[in-house]
């Protein structure tokens, strides 16, 4: 175990904690005020957590398990975790929660009068992923990112007081479209988790196969279905980028930066020619950048 891994194993709030560096999109930035990254970073901690269990990324040592109650032999059962993680949140808003994490959410949520809802979803989200593994349709898939994506963006808002219906409906667009291109990225990566996100009709359409995805370079097939997966994703966050304009402020980078991020993505995708199966294409700093200055001009 190399000296991360022990820290880690060790603290296993510091060692979720710092994984916000690595993230597509950047958690709490420097320009926010500090109130605001506190407790973005609080509910980064609870999302981090829960991913992890649901991945089977928990750190080594079984301490997270542990906090949660959860016994030694029962420690790698992920959806024994999830529900004993489900339980410490209710705690959260009801009594002293176990975790530490989740003893560092609890301020923010009596503080931004946070409701269990959003936190709920992204637990039903992991659970759904130990039991579904494919998805029919895209109506499927846009089901599925309305538990595991969708309940982020509404945080944020409800973090920074600025929820309305008209920008949690925004805000779900971009979400579900973050959502789709992670997805897109990490298709190999998905398939070795034994998961794929990639619509059955949609594969069956540009005829594809679960094996084509399997290789080492994408195929004609899989291209044109990831150049229409990834056009999809684009007109949802085109569809929502009328967000960014409805604030001010801070916020109003923040959100571009979500918007943008999602944009360079699809651009980084279309510039490997739509082939993702070697690894994640990513956007360079000046792509991004650009972004955001087309999203805080309202272009796109």
């Amino acid at each position: 175990m190399t000296g991360t891994g022990t820290a880690r194993a060790l603290d296993p709030e510091r060692g979720t904690l710092d994984k916000a560096a690595g993230e597509n999109f950047p958690v709490a930035p420097f320009f926010l005020p500090r109130a605001w990254r506190t407790d973005l970073m609080a509910v980064y901690g609870f999302a981090r957590l829960v991913d992890d269990i649901g991945d089977g990324d928990l750190a080594p040592g079984g301490a997270d398990a542990r906090l949660l109650g959860v016994s030694s032999q029962d420690a790698e059962d992920r959806l024994v975790l999830l529900d004993a993680f489900e339980a410490d949140l209710r705690r959260v808003f009801d009594s002293t929660p176990r975790h530490p994490l989740l003893r560092r959410l609890q301020p923010t949520v009596r503080r931004r009068f946070l409701t269990p809802e959003p936190f709920l979803g992204l637990i039903a989200a992991n659970r759904q992923d130990q039991l579904v593994t494919r998805y029919e349709t895209y109506d499927d898939l846009l089901a599925y990112c309305e538990l595991s994506a969708n309940p982020v963006g509404r945080l944020v808002l409800a973090v920074t007081g600025t929820s309305t219906p008209e920008r949690i409906r925004r805000s779900d667009m971009i979400c579900t479209a973050l959502q789709i291109v992670e997805h897109l990225q990490d298709v190999a990566e998905d398939l070795g988790r034994d998961r794929v996100y990639l619509p059955a009709a949609d594969m069956k359409r540009f005829l594809v196969l679960e094996a084509d995805l399997a290789t080492k370079s994408a195929g004609a097939s899989v291209r044109a279905l990831i150049a229409y997966e990834a056009q999809r994703a684009l007109d949802l966050l085109n569809e929502g980028a009328p967000l960014v304009g409805s604030v001010h402020g801070r916020l109003q980078l923040l959100l571009a930066g979500f918007v943008a991020g999602g944009r360079a993505a699809v651009r980084a995708i279309a510039a490997a020619d739509y082939d993702v199966l070697p690894g994640p294409p990513k956007p360079g700093k000046v792509q991004l950048l650009r972004e955001v200055g087309v999203t805080l001009r309202g272009e796109g």
